[in-house]
């Protein structure tokens, strides 16, 4: 039986960047003001919803400086962060790999749907995610 290792600062901030930064990314697939209070509350009560070694990484420490240019520049830092997230869970803690897909993909999903429904904008950024999060065992 493997056992749970600590993660470091880093690795916490990694696996918060990937799953803050999904968030982002549904958000800003179809932008809206109002949209946006809705998103940031379903997504939050998602992340509040983790438990054990991805709750502690999730709600301990700094949050994750995300680019604000562009989508594909938050695309090009959150994608590879949600591959790392994985990796590094699947070796310090592999019982936690799942429990972290589900956070982020639950937190992306419910972000879509607080506002009329899902969009198609908010599917494809969402397959991202999901592909981002499936590494080869």
């Amino acid at each position: 039986m493997i056992m749970e290792q600590r993660l470091t600062v880093e690795e916490r901030l990694t696996l918060k960047t990937g799953a803050f930064g999904a968030v982002v990314l549904v958000s800003n697939a179809d932008p809206g003001v109002v949209a946006l209070f809705r998103e940031s509350f379903a997504a939050s009560g998602a992340l509040a919803d983790a438990s054990g070694l991805v709750k502690d990484a999730l709600t301990t420490g700094p949050l994750p400086q995300l680019p604000r240019t562009s989508q594909l520049e938050i695309e090009s830092v959150v994608l590879p962060a949600l591959g790392r997230a994985v990796r590094i869970l699947r070796e310090k803690s592999p019982a936690d790999v799942e429990a972290y897909r589900s956070v982020v993909l639950t937190a992306a999903d419910r972000v879509a749907r607080a506002h009329d429904g899902v969009t198609s904008a908010e599917a494809a950024v969402i397959d991202q995610i999901r592909g981002a999060l499936t590494e080869p065992a």
